[in-house]
């Protein structure tokens, strides 16, 4: 059975840094999937922040655009979002999307929280 597990979340202050990891585990071919990172914040719906395909192109929505960083690691079958320069607005609940052909697989969230 195929998971990933999302950790790195934290109560930080405007302008400090996080880094996020979303670790799977399972028979997958983690280098040939597509990770994303979505994020809830409190009152709305789930959106997209970044994601990473296989080849290693990334997207970001743009209000995370030179302040967010996705990256990953094949070997330790691993996803980072590095976060800078946050802000109040990137506060919520991040969760990690995997997918790979029929398999589309979501974490339990974890917390960022940017005090102003």
């Amino acid at each position: 059975q195929v998971r990933v597990v999302e950790s790195g979340g934290g109560l930080v202050q405007t302008g400090e840094s996080l880094r996020l990891s979303c670790a799977a585990s399972g028979s997958v071919i983690f280098s040939n999937s597509a990770v994303g990172w979505h994020r809830r914040a409190p009152g709305k719906q789930r959106d997209f922040v970044a994601s990473i395909i296989s080849g290693g192109n990334t997207n970001y929505v743009d209000s995370v655009k030179g302040r967010f960083t996705i990256s990953r690691d094949n070997a330790n079958k691993t996803v980072y979002l590095q976060m800078n320069n946050l802000k109040p607005e990137d506060s919520g609940v991040y969760y990690c999307n995997l997918r790979l052909g029929p398999t589309n697989i979501w974490g339990q969230g974890t917390q960022v929280t940017v005090s102003s």
